[in-house]
């Protein structure tokens, strides 16, 4: 009789599939950064790219279910969306500056208004 370790057999399987499904054009972002995303939408028979422009409140899950929630505010409106980094949706993540923050979450942007929700530019 032949015992099988399905632990090991799971995590074997995970590997291949990470390994085939990551995007690895996708740089290294993180909290505080203002990022434009560019979004795979299908409208009937064809497929466009829109960007979502806004800054990483928050990342969340770790290698293959990673995820961001990024915050833009359009005409005193705000919108939070988040977005699975490896998704095939995701076409591209350009990052266009990188903020001074001492947090993993940046929720209480969400209290703040105009000048007072800016960040400190962070120069490299």
């Amino acid at each position: 009789m032949v015992k099988f370790n399905s632990q090991k057999i799971i995590t074997n399987l995970q590997e291949k599939f990470s390994k085939t499904s990551t995007n690895t054009d996708i740089p290294n972002v993180k909290v505080g950064q203002n990022v434009k995303i560019g979004v795979k939408i299908k409208e009937g028979d064809r497929e466009r790219i829109q960007f979502f422009e806004g800054i990483i409140m928050s990342k969340n899950g770790s290698a293959l279910n990673s995820t961001i929630t990024v915050r833009k505010v359009l005409q005193g409106v705000a919108v939070e969306r988040i977005f699975l980094i490896h998704s095939p949706r995701v076409a591209s993540i350009k990052i266009l500056r990188s903020s001074k923050v001492r947090r993993s979450k940046l929720y209480y942007l969400r209290n703040l208004r105009d000048k007072a929700s800016r960040l400190k530019q962070k120069f490299n």
